[in-house]
């Protein structure tokens, strides 16, 4: 299955600007024959805490922003979104991935990035999500959730692919270069990690996204505050395979 990892610039708060810039990368993305397209954190409104500005119900512009493009280009996508469940008194950090047929599938951020605050303004999943992706089991994850190893752990044994999409800082780029590259290395898994470019909220990001393959060689975008399309044949054979060879997984307690 070919992933796109599409490392591209946010408009501050403003939806219309950054889903009609979107449209053209994962258009670039799908005739490069992208299967899965991946978006980044809060692809929509970046990392912003002014949720009651940009909170959004299940139905809400970014879903429905996905969904259409998934329908219209018949391809699974994914970014997250500020969404309130029904019932909640606070948002949560959404990873929305909507498959070609407009099904659509949640995964909530389990750890909210308290040094940001975000925990006071975003309330924390519990349920850590695994999706088949034609034939590929992709297990999702947003930003912070990447310094936190068990997640990752627990779901390894039914994983082929971690998606990891984030708003990660400039001023901390090479954790999460070398977490990217630790996940896929002690789960001996694929790590597709989409990260934004540009400024926005008072903090600077230079990308360095990258797909990680199972036995720990690095695809990275260029160096450079670019957009990019970052794209690689990601299989469960090679997780097997590799599994299989080096069996480091079965010894874990």
């Amino acid at each position: 299955m070919m992933v796109a990892a599409i490392q591209h610039d946010i408009t501050w708060e403003d939806r219309d600007a950054n889903f009609a810039h979107l449209d053209g990368l994962i258009g670039d993305a799908v005739q490069q024959r992208a299967r899965l397209v991946v978006l980044t954190e809060m692809f929509a409104t970046g990392f912003s805490m002014d949720t009651e500005r940009i909170a959004e119900p299940f139905d809400g512009p970014s879903a429905l922003f996905l969904v259409e493009q998934a329908r219209r280009r018949g391809v699974w996508i994914c970014g997250s979104a500020p969404e309130v469940q029904p019932g909640d008194s606070k948002p949560s950090n959404t990873l929305i991935l909507a498959a070609p047929d407009g099904a659509v599938t949640r995964y909530r951020k389990i750890h909210p990035f308290s040094y940001g605050g975000e925990h006071e303004k975003y309330a924390a999943g519990t349920e850590r999500v695994t999706v088949d992706v034609e034939g590929v089991r992709c297990s999702l994850f947003v930003c912070y959730d990447l310094r936190f190893a068990d997640e990752f752990w627990t779901v390894a044994r039914d994983t082929d692919c971690y998606v990891v999409v984030a708003n990660w800082p400039a001023a901390r780029r090479e954790h999460w270069r070398t977490l990217l590259q630790a996940r896929a290395i002690e789960n001996q898994a694929f790590v597709v990690g989409a990260n934004r470019v540009g400024s926005g909220g008072g903090l600077d990001y230079v990308g360095d996204s990258a797909i990680v393959l199972p036995f720990g060689r690095r695809l990275e975008a260029s160096e450079g505050q670019s957009e990019e399309i970052l794209l690689h044949d990601v299989t469960a054979d090679e997780v097997t395979e590799t599994r299989s060879k080096y069996p480091f997984i079965a010894d874990r307690r």
